[in-house]
């Protein structure tokens, strides 16, 4: 239906398997993008079912997992917008008066996934806005403080709008940038929220910097293209 073709090539020999594997070896590091906890969970349940094992060999399906890998230069960071259900009890007014004392915010903006890192739009009450941080508020010293996600949430998502945590909050949605600004005024227009931000979607090599590290990327701040179909491959633990 989205008109992406899937071509799968099937290997049986050991021979091709092992010339597969020589083929990864000089890679040095390999950068989860998306799936980390499908990773996570899929090492733990190979933790558990080798305790359980005193005979675990350490071939057994539980210790594989299916990944596909990329190269950097061919994965595409898409924008993962936000969008906020109330104003934390403020009136519009009131709300932009707070937000200018972080951001210049320009109206009229023409809704459109912004140019630069530091600018977000945001659409309330039927208007856009362009927000550009002000250099007081912007950080260097941390590749995770670096992020936009990380601007928007620490200087106005947090201490303006109450959403203390992204992860857990029912007041904040997450849209993908391949559904377009448009989702997010429908989102607005129709009354379920009353603001919603579009982001610069962050670099590869930024997201590459917080592995190295040793950091964790903000809750759903990527949305990588391309994207496998779920359930073209199943792999059966018995």
């Amino acid at each position: 239906d989205d008109g992406v073709v899937h071509t799968v090539w099937v290997i049986r020999g050991p021979a091709e398997v092992r010339e597969v594997i020589e083929g990864f070896a000089p890679v040095e590091a390999l950068y989860i993008a998306d799936g980390h906890h499908r990773a996570a969970a899929a090492a733990a349940v190979a933790r558990l079912r080798q305790a359980r094992n005193p005979g675990d060999r350490g071939d057994e399906a539980h210790h594989v997992m299916m990944a596909v890998l990329f190269p950097h230069d061919q994965l595409r960071i898409m924008d993962y917008n936000r969008a906020v259900r109330d104003l934390n009890g403020l009136t519009e007014a009131a709300f932009l008066e707070r937000v200018g004392e972080n951001f210049l915010i320009a109206k009229g903006y023409p809704g459109k996934t912004p140019q630069k890192s530091h600018e977000f739009g945001m659409y309330l009450g039927g208007a856009w806005y362009l927000l550009s941080a002000r250099e007081g508020i912007l950080r260097d010293d941390d590749p995770v403080a670096g992020l936009d996600v990380s601007l928007l949430q620490e200087r106005l998502l947090g201490p303006i709008l109450g959403i203390r945590d992204p992860r857990t909050d029912s007041r904040i949605d997450f849209i993908g940038g391949i559904r377009g600004m448009a989702e997010l005024e429908k989102l607005v227009d129709r009354g379920g929220f009353a603001v919603a931000f579009s982001l610069y979607p962050p670099t590869v090599e930024q997201m590459m910097a917080v592995a190295d590290a040793g950091k964790v990327m903000p809750p759903k701040s990527t949305w990588f293209e391309p994207k496998l179909r779920s359930g073209l491959f199943v792999h059966r633990l018995e």
